[in-house]
């Protein structure tokens, strides 16, 4: 009983942060905007968030935290209403959606299938909040053992996961998390204090900020990229009807919503995975569930439920590795996680019991940013329908002006800002060589946590890299790391044999 009141006191203590008219200021300022975003086709959380890092200079860093959470599960809802009225999706983890959402549009029951988006989206998140309440202080008890070594394993892991379980092509990925690599060697050795691809530059001695990675990359670059969408005619938005499901679609829907709430939590956790990732697992999850599959892509009520459901679980569970370990499971963990250094906060095992108030705020907000959510969500369909009708040459430019004052004022420097123009350019050419930019933020938000823990890890074992495999949680890390390489090879490799083998038979 003692410790379950051990237990309960910051939990409850965490409601009373998110109470602070501040913070539930934020909340809903997140959650709108995170909406907003969702809705506009393209710019995205991870783009949002990364313009709007500077910003959060001046404010309190939980109430910070707690907007730019609110924007990124807000997007998630924001997404669907383009994905169905318009087969647009303002989200990649919207895209699945898009699909059964639009072909109920044109049967006019795109009232019902927003509705259920948005139920789904609430009982998804408020069930991934409670597993995020309970899980993440076990996760986080359990890495205060980590050293230097496991975090190495830890970091190693973190960057594989990127390129295996990322949605593009994996030696594409496996490319970009090598520059990603590259890219956070720039600058002063932490160590020795040598500087390093530097080019005689000093601006770059300090290294590349984050802000101007991300701000560049998701920011500049998917700007570029979405005014090429100014040449192609627009769909005439679908007719909305009620936004109120009927008894029989919340009946077909049960299962998808169940199914797709712990689909999400748990692919939410693993980095790499993510919402794009759990609402296409949930698609097929629920055409293989059904007893009429052929109903999947003509307007099969399950097809919307299962992915919105599924994509807003794992955009609430990424925070466990992100909270609990200082590992960002997706592009948008990464800039949260750089959010969190700007704010003079480290990520990790110690956050919980160092500063809970902040913690158990953030996650407590979930619960009422996703109560926000569901309110707002339906009565303002038509103001969100009426936002797609603004011209993207008129937005493009206005997020391009606030772009490139954020970054200057991130260090008052206009080389930075030439250099984010620099990535922006290559973020766009990226984009249309189909090279996704996550996995090279995610691999240069690790690579510094790879290097320092590697090498202080070799100090330790005095240069042994067997000692590696002495410390158990490392061993069994490394373990886990070797099985992800080969298996999947393996599996290539018998189904070939397999092939061929009956091949010869049928011949």
């Amino acid at each position: 009983m003692r410790a379950d009141m051990d237990f309960l006191s910051p939990v409850i203590a965490g409601f009373g942060v998110v109470f602070q008219p501040e913070n539930l200021f934020y909340c809903l300022l997140g959650v709108t905007l995170g909406m907003l975003i969702g809705v506009l086709p393209g710019l995205g959380p991870a783009a949002t968030i990364a313009v709007l890092l500077p910003i959060t200079y001046n404010i309190e860093p939980t109430a910070a935290i707690i907007m730019l959470a609110g924007i990124f599960y807000g997007a998630q809802y924001g997404g669907t209403i383009t994905s169905v009225l318009l087969r647009l999706p303002g989200e990649a983890s919207s895209v699945v959606t898009a699909i059964d959402g639009h072909a109920l549009a044109r049967q006019g029951r795109a009232g019902s299938a927003l509705g259920i988006a948005a139920i789904g989206s609430f009982i998804g998140g408020t069930v991934a909040i409670i597993g995020l309440t309970f899980v993440a202080p076990l996760v986080a008890g359990f890495a205060l053992d980590f050293g230097p070594s496991e975090y190495t394993a830890l970091a190693l892991l973190g960057i594989l996961l990127i390129t295996t379980l990322g949605t593009g092509s994996p030696l594409k990925s496996i490319l970009m998390a090598t520059v990603g690599l590259l890219l956070a060697t720039i600058g002063q050795d932490p160590l020795e204090g040598v500087s390093r691809l530097t080019f005689g530059v000093d601006q770059l001695l300090d290294g590349i900020d984050f802000v101007i990675v991300a701000m560049g990359l998701f920011g500049v670059g998917e700007i570029l990229y979405n005014l090429e969408s100014l040449r192609k005619p627009a769909e005439p938005a679908a007719a909305v009807g009620s936004v109120y499901p009927s008894r029989a679609e919340l009946r077909e829907s049960k299962g998808a919503i169940t199914r797709g709430s712990v689909l999400g939590f748990l692919l939410g956790i693993l980095p790499g995975g993510g919402a794009t990732m759990s609402s296409m697992v949930a698609y097929a999850v629920e055409k293989r569930a059904s007893k009429q599959p052929e109903k999947f892509g003509k307007g099969a009520i399950q097809g919307v439920a299962g992915p919105e459901t599924a994509n807003n679980a794992a955009a609430t569970s990424s925070f466990i590795p992100l909270l609990t370990l200082g590992i960002p499971a997706n592009a948008t963990m990464a800039i949260m996680f750089g959010a969190l250094l700007i704010q003079g906060i480290t990520p990790g095992p110690a956050l919980v019991a160092e500063k809970p108030d902040l913690f158990w705020g953030v996650v407590n907000s979930m619960y009422v940013g996703n109560l926000l959510l569901l309110a707002m969500s339906m009565p303002l369909i038509g103001v969100f329908v009426r936002i797609l009708r603004v011209r993207q040459a008129i937005l493009a430019p206005l997020t391009i002006l606030v772009t490139m004052i954020g970054v200057y004022t991130v260090r008052m420097s206009v080389f930075d800002m030439f250099i984010m123009v620099g990535l922006g350019v290559v973020g766009y050419l990226m984009k249309k060589a189909g090279f996704e930019p996550g996995p090279l933020v995610l691999a240069f938000v690790l690579g510094g946590l790879l290097e320092s823990s590697f090498r202080r890890s070799m100090r330790i074992f005095g240069g042994d890299v067997t000692g590696f495999l002495t410390q158990p949680i490392t061993a069994t890390l490394l373990a886990v790391i070797v099985l992800i390489v080969v298996v999947p090879p393996v599996l290539r490799l018998s189904k070939r044999k397999r092939q061929r083998q009956e091949e010869n038979v049928a011949a």
